[in-house]
């Protein structure tokens, strides 16, 4: 039988509680002239703390960031209408808060429609370009399953979807429009990505946080044994000319490294240290020309501050040349997500206190 997954420990902190964590523990800006093209974070407002351009404005200080994506995450939906439609509220929300945001945040965003729609879904696909401004770049639905429920709040979600006849259909919309489709799915799902980027060359796809190597629950204890069934599946999946991933995500809490339990957040060079197998065997398969930066703030802020996390990767690419780092950092992310670095940053409007030539 599979152990059941404990939430009491792994409990998301409110993002007042986790600014009181962190406040004492900042450290230098590494290289912050580096620019960076943040390929993950999210924008919401929940009970447990708004998240809004500004948040993420105050939380990269010091970076400099110069365009975001902003991934779905259920914030924001319509109220009301068709069901179908109200993800497209999602992208109204962030369209809205991303216009003449501080550090180009939203100068892309990835939203929300449920592919087993199938040929329908196109109505859906197309009301999210028009309400994107300009902005909308593809879609993400949820591939993430679990037998115990991990990181599915406690229920089980839709088993090999990414096999399902129906969301395939769907599926084919995408190229056509131009859209592309973020992957969120946990390690020993990735061979069910790798049919779906094989069935589908013309279709880009963007691994999200590195391919969900678990770290609690039934594989708690087990991180060798995790680690190898995941680089068999990152090695499959690198084969597929027409997936990139993204690198981070690691701060997330089923991850297993328990950063969250403890008195004060871990710096740049204790995370840099655990997250470099993970790192470095996607930068060895995929190339550093199929890797994007991404922070997945504030969910990755339950286990540490913006700045350890962009500065831990900074350190683990010390070893790239420039343009290597340039790619990972910054244009990768431009080139995937369609975004006109020279303009967000013309659009954008500076943080507080800062300004700009």
């Amino acid at each position: 039988m599979i152990p059941a997954y404990d939430p009491r420990r792994n409990a998301v902190r409110s993002l007042a509680a986790l600014a009181a964590w962190q406040g004492g523990a900042a450290e230098p800006v590494l290289e912050p002239d580096l620019p960076i093209v943040d390929s993950h974070h999210h924008l919401w407002r929940r009970d447990s703390g708004d998240y809004r351009p500004g948040d993420f404005a105050v939380d990269a200080g010091g970076h400099a960031v110069v365009a975001t994506v902003c991934i779905e995450c259920g914030a924001g939906y319509r109220p009301d209408g068709p069901e179908a439609l109200r993800p497209v509220g999602e992208t109204e929300f962030i369209a809205a808060e991303a216009a003449g945001a501080p550090n180009g945040v939203g100068a892309a965003i990835v939203g929300q429609a449920d592919l087993r729609l199938g040929s329908r879904v196109r109505e859906i696909l197309e009301a999210h370009v028009e309400a994107g401004r300009g902005r909308f770049r593809g879609i993400r639905q949820q591939l993430r399953w679990d037998a115990a429920g991990i990181g599915m709040f406690g229920k089980p979600g839709p088993r090999s979807l990414a096999l399902d006849p129906a969301f395939r259909e769907g599926f084919a919309a995408l190229a056509p429009l131009g859209l592309s489709f973020d992957a969120w799915l946990f390690h020993p799902q990735l061979d069910e990505l790798v049919d779906l980027a094989r069935a589908f060359p013309d279709t880009a796809i963007i691994l999200n946080h590195v391919g969900g190597p678990l770290g609690v629950g039934a594989y708690a204890g087990r991180r060798d044994e995790v680690l190898a069934l995941w680089r068999r599946g990152i090695a499959a999946l690198a084969q597929c000319p027409n997936v990139q991933v993204k690198v981070g995500g690691l701060g997330m809490l089923y991850y297993g490294f328990d950063f969250h339990e403890r008195a004060a957040p871990p710096d740049s060079a204790e995370l840099s240290t655990a997250w470099r197998p993970y790192a470095e065997e996607c930068f060895d398969r995929f190339g550093v020309d199929r890797c994007l930066f991404e922070s997945n703030f504030p969910v990755d802020k339950q286990s540490c501050s913006y700045n350890a996390l962009a500065n831990a990767f900074k350190r683990l690419t010390r070893g790239f040349s420039e343009s290597e780092r340039s790619a990972f950092f910054s244009r990768n992310a431009a080139r995937t997500y369609r975004i006109d670095i020279g303009q967000a940053r013309r659009d954008a409007v500076p943080a507080r206190g800062e300004t700009r030539p």
